[in-house]
């Protein structure tokens, strides 16, 4: 969603007449858009925040500035704070204000050409509430863009009691389905690939505006918008096991275009500790979801996030996860122990695990998730696959990098004119977690 969002200010910019700097040092303005999902980003932020203080510091003693903008959910959540904390922060702009941005441009411009180096005017009014709105597109400046995320909704309702989310990204609004269609047409155009729907709750949405829409309906709808494009890929994320339902699974088994890989974020393993992070299913739903999914699409993927050391939790909560773990086998899994973030239900909650003993169950879970990883990749040796080439890669010049409908990564000799373009190979070999590609056969699009 960052990615998604950075990229729709960027192309605000440009609305407005503004050039990507070369770096850093060359800027007019620069822009950081936040995340407060993890303590941990906020965290390096300030980092962030003191180096362009010091570089606003040095630019000024030479008689020229820039201005610093701060975005996103951290921006929400501290608001005017932060520039009390940081007086180098000339704009703070949370999620729920990016419609502000073109007037923030604008004062930034005017100010560099005819005002005092260094101060900026306040927009702030007070008594005005933003309101939320959806960017028209949200595709990523690159050179050969191949994928593109779309966000069809924003906002959480479900509180789960670790998660910041809800009170930074407030309630769940569906995007408008007609401009979620117009975005995907304008991106088939410019010959994206593939595309992932985008929603802190993604299967949560519901568009009332005329016709009542839900998620499935909307899946059905872009599916058949795709058709004869391009685009010939879809991915969603991420979804909440208590809202995927029955339908969905259809739709996506009934499609084609729908890759066979989901993530479905579990937490945890123990029905006591789900139910103390609020998560509303219990382990046999989720269970039973992932038996269900596997039976209508037999060859899907399954990725996940897991959160170990939440208060209360005991070694026997942790051998439920380890269980459930091997139930089910992720390809890969996010995991993470329990950091206090204030604001949250969570952050009262007695019975908080010690750091050590935090550190040690994480390391428990990580290393499972290794060989799962392992055995599963392993297992794929010797398959044929399709895959979507998508970059160069990073290690090798001679080779390119691509992906499977599985999410999986295949490297194989190419160069760039077959970015963008979908093959078929042999799975030969491992290097790590990626494929290495041969008996590469280029399909003709």
């Amino acid at each position: 969603m960052n990615i998604a969002e950075s990229a729709a200010l960027a192309l605000a910019a440009r609305e407005e007449g503004w050039e990507a700097a070369a770096d850093s040092f060359a800027a007019d303005l620069v822009l950081i858009n936040t995340c407060s999902v993890r303590r941990t980003a906020e965290t390096r932020l300030y980092g962030r925040l003191a180096h362009y203080a010091a570089e606003k510091k040095r630019r000024q003693a030479e008689g020229r500035s820039f201005a610093l903008v701060v975005a996103g959910c951290m921006a929400e959540r501290l608001g005017e704070e932060l520039k009390r904390e940081v007086p180098a922060v000339d704009y703070v702009m949370g999620t729920q204000a990016r419609s502000r941005f073109p007037l923030i441009l604008k004062a930034v411009e005017e100010t560099l050409q005819n005002g005092t180096p260094g101060v900026f005017p306040s927009l702030d009014k007070p008594d005005e509430k933003p309101v939320f709105s959806f960017s028209a597109s949200h595709l990523a400046e690159g050179p050969s863009p191949v994928r593109s995320f779309v966000p069809i909704m924003h906002g959480c309702n479900n509180f789960c009691s670790y998660c910041i989310v809800p009170y930074v990204r407030g309630r769940e609004i569906s995007r408008n389905p007609a401009l979620i269609l117009e975005e995907i047409r304008l991106l088939s155009e410019k010959g994206i690939r593939e595309i992932t729907l985008l929603g802190q709750n993604v299967n949560s949405y519901l568009s009332e505006g005329g016709e009542r829409l839900e998620f499935s309906d909307l899946l059905e709808l872009t599916a058949g918008a795709i058709e004869g494009t391009p685009i010939k890929r879809l991915r969603f994320l991420s979804s909440h096991p208590k809202d995927f339902s029955e339908k969905t699974i259809k739709v996506m088994a009934e499609h084609p275009c729908f890759c066979r890989h989901l993530h479905l974020p579990v937490q945890h393993g123990s029905d006591r500790i789900l139910a103390a992070m609020n998560r509303q299913y219990t382990r046999e739903a989720y269970l039973d979801l992932v038996k269900r999914l596997r039976a209508a699409m037999p060859d899907l993927s399954l990725s996940t996030d897991i959160l170990v050391g939440f208060p209360g939790e005991t070694g026997e909560d942790l051998e439920e996860t380890l269980a459930l773990m091997e139930e089910v086998k992720f390809v890969y899994a996010y995991t993470y122990h329990y950091n206090p973030r204030e604001g949250t239900r969570a952050y009262d909650f007695s019975g908080r695990v010690e750091e050590k003993i935090k550190r040690e169950r994480l390391s428990r879970v990580m290393a499972l998730q290794k060989i799962h990883t392992a055995s599963l990749l392993k297992k794929r040796i010797g398959r044929r696959e399709r895959v979507l080439i998508e970059e160069i890669s990073r290690k090798n010049a001679d080779e390119v990098l691509g992906r499977t409908e599985r999410d999986e990564m295949v490297v194989f000799p190419g160069n760039a004119s077959m970015i963008g373009s979908f093959a078929e190979l042999n799975l030969a070999a491992l290097r790590g977690n990626t494929f290495f590609g041969k008996d590469l056969c280029l399909e003709v699009s």
